[in-house]
């Protein structure tokens, strides 16, 4: 409330110096005919230091003007407190003359002081009308000298006048006319001006509105307005009509950025803008919700038959070629459909509903739209599906399992490679793939990484303190952790943490990250944390889109053959030679690889004869639990001691 008062003073205090500056000339002409009269009177070193008084307040005022920022929020308490001690202090200064003329014992000098008094109140009245802080904290010291003056009058014993005293006061009468038409004219200038001010402020609040509902780019809804309208319609639905929300994701956009600029992008979504808007027209909403990423809401739908045509509509317009630059670019689309029938009647249920629909459109062969049926959908992850996994990684109930990498000649173990397994309590153990996704999904990627490196860290530290190598221990590190300077910072607080064991971490990536969005950043932290001496792993090669030009803008030092080429060893000839090109291709760039899958002596002899050194697979062990690791390290390191060397483990197995 006090916040709101004093923002309410800072607009008015603009409006006072304004006033103020632009009365100046009128104020020392009528200030100098009064000091003449009181000249006259005989109060002649009175006016002289009157003079001065009035002069050093008004220049006060021409230099408060000067500084008046040029913001209402940067008008500081102290520069209010200022303009208005001035504007108070002056006023009674400009007063005094009334006191001195109603002192005389002449009736025409009490008439003319009288005058100058009402002279001022018009001023101040007129003046700062509009301004009420600065009117009635003007008014007060006024009325105040007005009962001075009335009761300096009721001791006097007044003379007759003489003829130039009536002279005197005939021409204040005119003054004060003259002066009272002139601020009432002035006033007017002052409430245009707060009229237009006003209405400047209303524009600006109606730009920000615009701004804060609308996307810049497109003038359509934003994510915000079209949940809000969305809601709205819903709302005023009629009974037993059908409402659907229709999701829309472009599919061709990147391509256009990457390979004829932003602006060519840029021109594709203000193009599709324009042709959704001419389609859904009075009949529903449009917006831009991000990316390429559009959404339309028609009010009645009569059919899922009438959704799907609509959607053909949809495709139709956005397949229609773009003009860039001479040159015709080509997006299509896909939908996905939520009507109120099979998705309720909440925000949240219908534009869900649709964006699980669009996925499968986008991720279906042959068809550009599809409609959420419940029945045909699974079950979509829900805020206690959260909270279960998050318990679950508190309780280390989700901890990594360790699968050893071996050397091929030897069969010992150069290192580990740590996988999730949740070990849950009434599931029994589960494997990745059925609590990865939901990880994934919920947006727990971070949460997920922190917890499993932490695990692992902690682990390798524990084998340390009991004269266990662990060797090289890698951990699957996602995308998103590595493209945002905040996922780099958080590995980086946990690794430092643990000084002992990050010696020993090798941070395994897939080839996928050479096609990211973030590729760039992506890079840059694979660059930092090879400089903080860790190593990197590179998932699954061969699988992906990565091409041998991404292997030069990458640094690493492991190469990990992905285990569909080492399945096909003595079945697929072109296998072989895929393996022995990877092996070159390693070799020149000075890493090691290392094959997956390995399930066979067969296959361990096959590659050992192309030169490959290390393998990781069943044949080796599964993944296992730190006990039954622990147990394997302190067989193998067993077998390099002499049998008085050699203790029982610290650990027996936990299954």
């Amino acid at each position: 409330m006090i916040a709101q008062s004093f923002d309410k003073i800072r607009y008015q205090t603009r409006f006072a110096i304004h006033v103020a500056t632009r009365d100046i000339a009128k104020r020392l002409a009528s200030a100098a005919m009064m000091l003449v009269i009181l000249w006259w009177v005989g109060y002649g070193t009175v006016a002289l230091s009157m003079s001065g008084i009035l002069v050093a307040y008004e220049v006060a005022a021409h230099w408060l003007a000067q500084k008046l920022p040029d913001r209402d929020e940067d008008i500081t308490a102290t520069y209010v407190f200022t303009v208005w001690l001035v504007n108070c202090s002056s006023v009674l200064f400009y007063l005094a003359p009334a006191f001195l003329l109603a002192a005389e014992p002449s009736s025409a000098m009490l008439l003319a002081g009288f005058l100058w008094l009402f002279g001022v109140f018009v001023h101040i009245t007129n003046t700062f009308a509009a301004l009420p802080f600065y009117n009635w904290s003007l008014m007060a010291p006024s009325f105040g000298s007005a009962f001075a003056v009335f009761w300096l009058a009721s001791e006097n014993a007044f003379l007759p006048s003489s003829e130039g005293e009536w002279i005197i006061t005939t021409g204040m009468m005119v003054v004060y006319i003259f002066n009272t038409f002139e601020t009432l004219h002035k006033q007017k200038d002052t409430q245009r001006a707060l009229n237009a001010a006003r209405e400047e402020a209303n524009a600006r609040l109606r730009a920000l509105e615009h701004l804060s509902r609308h996307d810049p780019l497109t003038g359509l809804l934003n994510r915000r307005a079209f949940d809000e309208e969305l809601e709205h319609l819903i709302t005023q639905r009629r009974l037993g009509s059908e409402l659907g929300v229709f999701l829309i994701d472009l599919d061709g956009f990147k391509p256009i950025n990457d390979t004829y600029s932003h602006e060519a992008g840029d021109q594709v979504l203000q193009a599709v803008a324009s042709r959704l808007s001419k389609l859904v027209g009075d009949t529903g909403i449009v917006a831009r919700l991000g990316g390429d990423e559009f959404a339309i809401a028609f009010r009645t739908i009569t059919s899922e038959k009438a959704a799907l045509r609509l959607s053909d509509y949809i495709a139709r317009a956005i397949q229609a070629p773009v003009e860039w630059h001479e040159k015709e670019l080509h997006i299509s689309a896909s939908v996905g459909i939520g009507l109120t029938r099979h998705a309720g009647t909440t925000v949240e249920g219908l534009c869900g509903a649709a964006d699980q629909a669009m996925y499968r459109a986008k991720n279906s062969s042959g068809i550009s739209a599809a409609i959420y049926r419940a029945d045909d959908f699974e079950r979509r992850l829900s805020l206690e599906d959260r909270r279960e996994i998050l318990a679950a990684m508190n309780s280390r109930e989700i901890r990594p399992y360790y699968q050893p990498k071996v050397d091929l000649a030897t069969g010992r173990s150069i290192g580990f490679e740590a996988l999730a397994r949740w070990i849950h309590p009434t599931k029994g153990p589960l494997p990745p793939n059925l609590f990865i996704p939901q990880i994934n999904e919920l947006g727990l990627h971070g949460d997920f990484l922190s917890h499993m490196a932490g695990c692992v860290l902690h682990d390798i530290e524990q084998l340390l303190a009991e004269g266990l190598d662990p060797g090289e221990v890698s951990i699957n590190v996602p995308e998103v952790a590595l493209a945002t300077q905040s996922g780099r910072a958080d590995l980086d607080d946990l690794l430092s943490r643990h000084p002992n064991a990050r010696r020993h971490i090798t941070l395994e990536i897939t080839e996928d990250v050479f096609i990211a969005r973030s590729a760039d950043t992506i890079q840059a932290s694979i660059a930092h944390f090879r400089s903080e001496g860790l190593r990197v792993s590179l998932d699954d090669f061969g699988t992906g889109f990565a091409s041998f030009q991404h292997l030069r803008q990458l640094e690493f030092d492991e190469l990990k053959i992905d285990m569909s080429f080492v399945a096909d060893l003595g079945r697929d000839p072109t296998a072989e030679v895929l393996i022995r090109g990877f092996l070159e291709i390693a070799d020149g760039l000075g890493v090691s690889v290392i094959a997956e899958g390995v399930e066979t002596e067969a296959q361990v002899d096959h590659l050992r004869r192309l030169g490959c050194r290390l393998g990781q697979g069943y044949l080796f062990g599964k993944a296992m639990p730190i006990d039954e690791t622990r147990i394997r390290l302190f067989a193998e390191s067993s077998r390099d001691l002499s049998p008085a060397e050699v203790s029982p483990p610290l650990a027996e197995p936990a299954e």
